[in-house]
């Protein structure tokens, strides 16, 4: 294997576990150019606790509390998922050692765990007091939330072609690492600017100190950082996951709305016509009227209303009765065009020739597999760089997608 795949696949994995932040840091020395943080020390200092192993499993759960939020409302009829309940009874393989699926939920830190067969609901557990109406966090899975919008924007012509560049929607960022990336590029994570997602608090580089500035602190805005960024790389030339480029597909989506909101967008695109039977919500990188909704990695919803965003992908983009993206942009943002593995869509991940997912950190899955029409939401509290819980979640999906229950 090359050395630059190689790279490639350790910084994925390590984006896929520790995203946003891997442990408890103690508070950075204030930056005198910027302005004080009016967000209280305490609520600051669980920020920074936020993933940890030893409170995730709550705060994973109530990041209403943590953050000021936007509401991605719904309304109307809600799509009712029908159910066929089973028990849970297949086994599945990790590491020369067979487990039973009841095995899976405490040995991989499950808050949550929902399967779609053929559009049914066949399982549906909760554990350490989540229910039905519990929302929970779904960082990066959030990316693949962003990547169906910019479907519905290119649909009505918000965006005229993918093969735009980027600052012919934001000339903000002419003149930075970003002039020159096309719209698609962006989409890809082949945007080239210089943003390793890497979270060294002791170290921090650019990925770490915005996450502390707009997420924790919240005196600047997380896609700002986009405006300075340097180019590391050509356009186009290599795969390289970035929160970034999601921010900056997020600031596209606020600008080609026509001065309304990620969360307002959200709602009257998806959420509505998706018939989610509880709202969304964003955390926000600032106070009401200053923020922006943190769409690379900020977004709740219940495990059904992730499940019906999985079911709508497997069903080409319909739901509930309503074509929310076409079904020539569910093919095409879930093919393969870089990436670890098999590979990196618009903003989904590709396990293989006929499943695609969205991963968020620590443990936070949407997967569709086609062959089998099966979708499986699993909503977690990994410790914080725990790659075994990932390995063998996915071998968990493997034997759920197999699995006919009877």
């Amino acid at each position: 294997m090359k050395v630059d795949k190689v790279r490639g696949r350790v910084l994925a994995l390590m984006v896929l576990l520790a995203p946003c932040g891997v442990l408890a840091y103690p508070a950075p020395v204030p930056d005198p150019s910027l302005p004080a943080s009016t967000v209280p020390p305490a609520i600051q200092d669980l920020r920074r606790k936020m993933n940890d192993a030893d409170v995730n499993a709550l705060t994973f759960r109530d990041m209403d509390q943590l953050f000021t939020t936007r509401t991605v409302a719904r309304s109307g009829p809600v799509w009712e998922l029908p159910r066929s309940d089973h028990a849970l009874d297949f086994t599945y393989s990790f590491k020369g050692q067979r487990y039973t699926a009841d095995q899976f939920l405490e040995r991989t830190y499950t808050n949550a765990l929902l399967i779609l067969k053929d559009g049914r609901i066949v399982s549906e557990v909760y554990r350490n007091n989540t229910d039905a109406a519990t929302r929970l966090m779904g960082w990066s899975m959030t990316k693949s939330i962003t990547s169906i919008l910019i479907g519905c924007a290119v649909q009505e012509g918000r965006i005229k072609s993918l093969d735009d560049r980027i600052t012919q929607y934001l000339p903000e960022l002419k003149g930075g690492g970003y002039d020159g990336a096309t719209i698609r590029q962006v989409l890809q994570m082949r945007s080239g600017v210089d943003y390793e997602e890497r979270y060294d608090f002791a170290n921090p580089g650019i990925a770490a100190r915005n996450h502390e500035l707009a997420l924790v602190e919240n005196v600047v805005r997380f896609a700002d950082a986009a405006r300075t960024v340097k180019r590391a790389h050509a356009p186009g030339e290599v795969w390289q996951y970035k929160t970034l480029d999601t921010a900056v597909l997020g600031w596209l989506l606020e600008r080609v709305s026509g001065g309304s909101t990620i969360a307002a967008y959200a709602a009257q695109r998806l959420w509505e016509p998706l018939g989610a039977e509880r709202d969304g919500f964003f955390i926000m990188d600032g106070p009401p009227g200053v923020g922006r909704e943190f769409n690379g990695a900020g977004f709740n919803a219940t495990p059904r209303d992730y499940a019906r965003i999985g079911l709508m992908m497997l069903q080409d983009g319909q739901a509930n009765g309503h074509q929310i993206v076409p079904a020539a942009w569910v093919r095409e943002s879930t093919k393969a065009t870089g990436g670890p593995g098999p590979g990196y869509g618009y903003q989904w991940w590709i396990p293989n020739d006929h499943a695609f997912q969205a991963i968020g950190l620590q443990g936070q899955y949407i997967f569709v597999d086609r062959a089998t029409r099966t979708v499986v939401v699993k909503l977690s509290y990994f410790p914080p760089e725990n790659q075994e819980a990932h390995d063998e979640t996915a071998a968990f999906m493997a034997a759920a997608s197999a699995w006919r229950p009877r």
